[in-house]
């Protein structure tokens, strides 16, 4: 497993990030004792790098990467290093995004209880809210720094207009967006700026949420609790010619001892200015699949027949499926906890 220094952050973190998405809800049921076994097993890997959020279920995403780490979180607290995310709330009407100061101070006090340590390693704004000044939002984190409860502060999905008024209160130490084979908009002026501004890029999606993992054809039908099950990107025209661009990306990888799934992970952090790629893991079996791909290194040439493959490809771009609007969603109540007996 490769390593690298996280942008202007002290952080030395593993190239593959375990990102813990799926244990809120949203990808359908859960098995705690196959989620904690998968952390486990990341860690024997060589990853030392975990993302998490409050919003990931309101505590069942933390509270289980807290329970599965507890070892190094209480004894070997360096071994680890912990980023979550806050500035969502539930409402009636469905998730908001709140980044004022009590409510990020709130969220920080949470977070720290569910996650069973003192400092969260990287705390990071989850979505931009436009309702709270950017200036109040990054003094409230500096605040919490000088305090000893978070040591670097991030943003998630921020464009790089957003990332620049921030930097007026404070730098911007990393940033989270999406990138992957399937949807590259950020390389326009968000790569750019950060790769200026020396931020920590943690990317997210790397493997199109499952469509570049090989194991999605025509016929896959997922659960109704699954959010991909209503996402455009998993239905009609567009998902079946992209199932064919997967099919000549998996012949590509092949040639290279490689998974699809290895090859699009490898393909995000071969960028110069991508640090580290976001990949979940639901069992032990996932994570060994996709951990190899931290230290896969691409030529020049592979990227350009990469890219070369790519070219016929339906893009993905806008909200969907990174957006908020998650009203009547039960997060966090889809966890199977029978494994626990």
């Amino acid at each position: 497993m490769d390593y690298v220094t996280l942008g202007r952050t002290d952080l030395r973190v593993s190239r593959i990030c375990f990102g813990t998405w799926q244990f809120g809800g949203d990808w359908g049921q859960m098995d705690v004792e196959r989620s904690t076994a998968a952390m486990r097993r990341a860690l024997d890997l060589g990853i030392n790098f975990f993302d998490t959020a409050q919003a990931y279920g309101f505590g069942d995403s933390e509270r289980l990467v807290g329970e599965a780490l507890k070892p190094e979180i209480q004894a070997r607290r360096h071994e680890v290093i912990l980023a979550t995310k806050g500035g969502l709330r539930m409402t009636d009407d469905g998730m908001a995004r709140d980044s004022s100061p009590g409510f990020l101070r709130q969220s920080v006090e949470e977070s720290l209880g569910y996650l069973g340590t003192d400092y969260i390693d990287l705390y990071q704004v989850h979505w931009p809210d436009h309702d709270t000044p950017f200036a109040e939002t990054a003094g409230a984190l500096e605040e919490l720094v000088r305090e000893g409860k978070i040591r670097h502060v991030g943003l998630s999905n921020f464009s790089a207009e957003e990332m620049e008024e921030f930097e007026g209160t404070r730098p911007v130490e990393t940033l989270q967006p999406p990138y992957h084979l399937f949807r590259r908009d950020i390389e326009d002026d968000v790569l750019p700026w950060c790769a200026e501004h020396d931020v920590g890029l943690l990317v997210y999606g790397p493997m199109a949420h499952g469509l570049l993992s090989g194991k999605f054809d025509r016929g896959t039908q997922l659960n109704d609790d699954d959010w991909r099950s209503s996402s455009e990107i998993f239905q009609g025209e567009s998902f079946e010619h992209n199932l064919e661009t997967v099919e000549r990306l998996k012949g590509f990888a092949a040639d290279r001892n490689l998974t699809v799934a290895q090859l699009a992970v490898a393909w995000t952090i071969a960028n110069p200015a991508v640090h580290v790629a976001i990949v979940g893991a639901r069992d032990e079996g996932q994570i060994e699949g996709t951990a190899p791909a931290g230290d896969v290194h691409l030529n020049g040439d592979d990227l350009r027949q990469i890219d070369s493959i790519m070219e016929s490809a339906v893009a993905v771009s806008g909200p969907t499926p990174e957006g908020v609007n998650v009203a009547g969603c039960t997060l966090g109540r889809r966890i199977s906890r029978g494994a626990r007996g």
